[in-house]
């Protein structure tokens, strides 16, 4: 069984009015891709926050590579290319010159790599950091959290500002440095991304983890849902009545059927009752998350 490179255990950090997050327990092993999955104030920037130890937790610990993550916060972050939800660069120098300050934080005197991201990004670190875009930005956060090849990636919604060229390319370097062993947690509130990368992810709600599932086992769980739109919203009610779980909207309904369900059966009853149009897709991982934990965060 592969080591735990990060352990969380009973994490609590409450800022008050159900602010924070609450009684947190998961793990990440080694070489595995791990996502955080929730929307805006689920709690994900507040965990990875404590993750990096620039925030105490009130109760409950963090530890990764065994190290607790706030009292001993400095050996941790040696290990970890970490990438924040919001950039603080400094404005007046070139991008090179703020790598250059980053390596040298870290001991770290050999840049060829470094150069080789830029290359990858189609950066330009020479620029003033002010003239840059949000983009541009980001690519100087990704290369400052890649370039001395750490062990541990944490990355705080990583595409933000990116154009989808420098998502793919982002994606490509990921992908590349998860075979190699590189143990990722990503954090994001676009269930595509971490679909594409993570092994498995963790759901947070209001603060707290509603799930862990393990992405591969999930997607084989995955329903097809079909869309069918009728003549009239009267009809399209009729039709939904006769099928658990069915939901009308005006003349459309939508349902979901299982593997082995009745799919003979949906057509035949939905030409029977005079069906216009119909719509069919296999279901994604947010649509599959909602399914089984519910809807929006509150």
């Amino acid at each position: 069984m592969s080591e735990s490179v990060i352990t969380v255990s009973n994490l609590t950090r409450d800022y008050g009015r159900s602010r924070g997050v609450f009684g947190l327990d998961f793990e990440v092993k080694q070489g595995e891709a791990f996502g955080l999955l929730g929307p805006n104030g689920a709690g994900k920037t507040t965990t990875i926050r404590q993750l990096m130890g620039f925030v105490r937790p009130d109760s409950g610990s963090a530890r990764i590579f065994g190290k607790d993550c706030f009292t001993q916060a400095a050996r941790v972050q040696r290990q970890v290319g970490y990438l924040p939800g919001e950039l603080a660069l400094m404005d007046d120098m070139t991008g090179m010159a703020f790598i250059r300050l980053m390596a040298g934080l870290r001991g770290q005197r050999d840049l060829s790599h470094a150069l080789q991201l830029c290359a990858r990004f189609g950066l330009d670190a020479n620029q003033k950091i002010r003239k840059m875009s949000k983009g541009t930005k980001q690519k100087v956060g990704l290369v400052c959290a890649l370039m001395h090849r750490p062990r541990l990636l944490i990355l705080d919604e990583p595409t933000s500002g990116l154009d989808p060229l420098m998502q793919n390319q982002l994606w490509e370097i990921l992908l590349a440095e998860k075979q190699q062993g590189v143990t990722i947690l990503l954090s994001s509130h676009i269930f595509e991304e971490v679909e594409r990368l993570c092994d498995r992810a963790a759901l947070l709600r209001s603060g707290r983890v509603a799930a862990v599932e393990q992405l591969g086992e999930l997607r084989t769980k995955a329903s097809r849902v079909y869309q069918l739109r009728f003549e009239t919203a009267a009809r399209a009610a009729v039709f939904a009545e006769g099928w658990p779980g069915a939901a009308a909207k005006g003349e459309w309904v939508q349902l979901r059927l299982g593997r082995g369900e009745p799919v003979a059966r949906l057509l035949a009853q939905a030409a029977q009752s005079g069906v216009q149009d119909l719509q069919t897709r296999q279901e994604n991982l947010e649509d599959m998350f909602l399914r089984m934990y519910g809807g929006q965060d509150k």
